[in-house]
């Protein structure tokens, strides 16, 4: 990598808040996108140097036109190349040789249009990484800073006029997304600190860029559109970075509709698909993904008001809802219960509160106030008591028509309580009330136009997780690992402290020697090249004695010889049989994006059927394993369900975090773990591995 290059606050700047542009390729024809950036620099009132390039005009949109950039009285800090894809390689070399700090692609024409964008692109990356000039793109629509009049863009909304200020940082990968939160956002009275459509990544990442962003006081949130979790380490350190500044961020992320990504070897890997594995990324990160478009731009507001950790993790959140219009508010709960928050109602002691103040006070999960709410004395007191009691961690307000009608009324109690309380108030309003919602908005109370949107926020804001220890192990190229025999990995479980049942390795090609425990047991197969052993016959099991033992053996050999004839195994594990309450799969994999991360899921043949899992990013501690354990519905039984034996959950709880700490000791080199079945026992007996399964980096 080239020394000089721009990166941190001095990064931002350039990319920003340029004190000169140059416009390479400009167009004097306004019908073409690259006409559009020297008008709308025009109009938003930019007041650093702008330098048309266009070798073919002297002037473009009656301003000097410049041949080159050599030309020019000054090195401009900032280009915006729009030239034809052909030309984009020898123009960022230009730049690089004047020492132009940071440049903006607009072209596509790359990885996405066959073999020979693939090259371009290939090309285009291989110059970025020794170059000293940073690069946004290519395939970029462009970058925008309102606040300095930063309108370095060609999409056709940044036409709109009088864009309001704001502190919210927006970066996607999607360029026409910018266009579309810019119009909406308008429409809320919701502007933006800085836009970036980052394109494809070829230098400078979506997390590098918003990194360089953090010290910024003008950005107190941010906005992320996401195709994918590409260059996942650098969108790591930017979102555990700014969990730690108190920064929220806000994710909508494509994929949901994905049935899974890669089939791994393990199933762990069949298990985790794309958007599962994103799902617990961005939460781990303290990152809320919301899954409405609407919620990317109204809950920043509400994560404002909500720390990360604020809630806890011992407990689900608690939310309250009081409401004058009874429908509304169900609807409300509805699309709360199901994305998994539960509505509390009030206590006895908020309702006794609520009765000696003479306030309207009908016993139930919604409080709903009907026309007394109406009343701003009434609505007002009200709201404080709620926002007092310990069982809410987050009020939301419901109202009604008067929003509409007479919405300085409507909403004064709210934004008069909001501004004093020390607990969250946030609001949804049933009708079109865009008056309504302006107001909330401009005080800063979180707002929200309709309940799926509403749910959609909070459930979001409130399933967040503080940042753990960051791991240290990484993905190597999968053919640089893998598998070790099961005996290898029964010696890393040891490392690592999770149990395993007791085992004897013992020569296939000799009769079997006395087992140092009683029958019954099983034989296995013990080979790396053997991952799956059930595919070639090679697990004989409920070995009831020794002549049992002896014709295993037999059996083993014949069916090697049958089924997997160019591998000569040479070893046979026996192992005692156990059974437990319940089979339970903890597995562990480095994901290419994602990093390290630990699953866990009920064992046994409907692992993959039901999909009833947990998943996290590693490692995780005993009390974060729990929480896995109480997400996983199978595993409800166990806890003494109708009278059944307790299993041992601590114990399960130990060996998910042991097996986690695998994302510590990059040394061991392992990509991908899993201990399959892992027999929970009786409380107080712990849990006993049976099978393992370990892909390694080779030495």
């Amino acid at each position: 990598m080239a020394a000089g290059r721009a990166s941190g606050a001095e990064l931002a700047r350039v990319l920003l808040r340029p004190r000169s542009v140059a416009l390479v390729g400009v167009s004097d024809d306004a019908a073409k996108p690259a006409a559009r950036p020297l008008r709308y620099l025009r109009q938003a009132g930019f007041a650093g140097a702008v330098y048309p390039i266009n070798p073919r005009r002297g002037t473009v949109q009656g301003e000097r036109a410049w041949p080159s950039l050599a030309v020019l009285p000054e090195v401009p800090e900032h280009v915006f190349v729009m030239t034809a894809t052909e030309h984009v390689l020898d123009t960022l070399r230009e730049c690089e040789r004047l020492g132009v700090k940071v440049a903006t692609v607009l072209a596509g024409g790359f990885s996405e249009a066959g073999p020979e964008g693939v090259a371009r692109e290939e090309a285009v990356r291989a110059f970025a990484r020794t170059s000293s000039l940073r690069l946004v793109g290519p395939a970029s629509l462009g970058v925008a800073h309102p606040g300095s009049g930063l309108l370095l863009t060609a999409n056709a909304a940044f036409a709109e006029r009088e864009l309001p200020p704001g502190k919210v940082f927006v970066a996607s990968h999607s360029g026409s997304m910018l266009g579309a939160l810019l119009s909406r956002g308008k429409a809320r009275g919701v502007g933006f600190a800085g836009m970036v459509s980052v394109g494809v990544e070829a230098d400078l990442s979506l997390g590098e860029i918003c990194s360089a962003t953090l010290d910024d006081p003008e950005i107190d949130s941010y906005l992320l559109f996401l195709e994918s979790l590409r260059r996942g380490a650098d969108l790591q350190r930017f979102a555990r970075e700014a969990a730690r500044r108190g920064k929220p961020v806000i994710a909508y992320k494509l994929g949901r509709s994905q049935a899974a990504a890669e089939m791994a070897t393990t199933h762990t890997g069949a298990l985790a698909g794309e958007d599962d594995v994103a799902d617990a990324f961005l939460r781990g990160l303290g990152v809320a993904r919301v899954g409405v478009l609407e919620a990317l731009l109204e809950a920043p507001a509400l994560a404002r008001r909500i720390p990360l950790g604020a809630t806890g993790a011992a407990r689900p959140p608690r939310v309250g809802i009081v409401t004058t219009t009874g429908g509304g508010a169900a609807m409300v709960v509805d699309q709360l219960g199901i994305r998994g928050i539960v509505v509390e109602p009030p206590s006895p002691a908020t309702l006794a509160r609520l009765a000696a103040a003479n306030l309207p006070a009908t016993p139930g999960r919604v409080l709903d106030v009907t026309l007394a709410g109406a009343k701003y004395e009434i609505m007002r007191q009200l709201l404080a008591i709620l926002l007092d009691a310990p069982e809410f961690d987050l009020v939301v307000t419901v109202v009604g028509s008067s929003a509409r009608f007479q919405p300085e009324l409507a909403v004064k109690p709210v934004i008069d309580t909001a501004c004093t309380a020390t607990r969250p108030l946030a609001a949804m309003l049933v009708p079109d009330a865009p008056q309504a919602l302006a107001e909330l908005t401009a005080h800063g109370v979180p707002c929200f136009r309709s309940p799926e949107a509403c749910a959609d926020a909070i459930a979001a804001v409130l399933q967040r997780r503080s940042p753990a220890v960051p791991a240290a192990a990484t993905q190597p190229a999968r053919d640089e690992a893998a598998f070790i025999s099961e005996a290898d990995a029964y010696g890393l479980l040891e490392k690592l402290d999770v149990p395993h049942a007791p085992v004897v390795k013992m020569p296939l090609a000799e009769p079997p020697r006395a087992l140092p425990f009683a029958f019954p047991v099983v034989a296995k197969v013990c080979d790396e090249r053997i991952p799956h052993k059930t595919e070639v016959g090679g697990v004989v099991l409920d070995i009831r004695d020794e002549d049992g033992l002896h014709a295993a053996f037999e059996t083993l050999r014949r069916n090697l010889a049958e089924r997997a004839p160019g591998i000569e195994c040479r070893d046979v594990l026996v192992q005692t049989m156990r059974s437990g309450l319940m089979e339970a799969l903890v597995g562990y994999r480095v994901d290419p994006d994602a990093g390290p991360l630990v699953m866990l899921a009920a064992g046994g043949v409907w692992t993959e059927v039901a999909r009833d899992r947990a998943l996290r990013l590693a490692p995780v501690t005993v009390e974060a394993a729990r929480e896995m354990i109480a997400e996983v519905k199978a595993f409800r039984t166990l806890a003494g369900l109708r009278g059944r034996p307790r299993g041992d959950l601590d114990a399960l709880a130990r060996a998910v975090s042991a097996l986690s700490q695998l994302a510590l000791q990059p040394q061991l080199g392992v990509v991908e773990a899993e201990v399959n079945p892992l027999m929970v026992m009786k409380e107080g007996a712990g849990v006993l591995a049976v099978d393992a399964l370990v892909l390694r980096r080779r030495p």
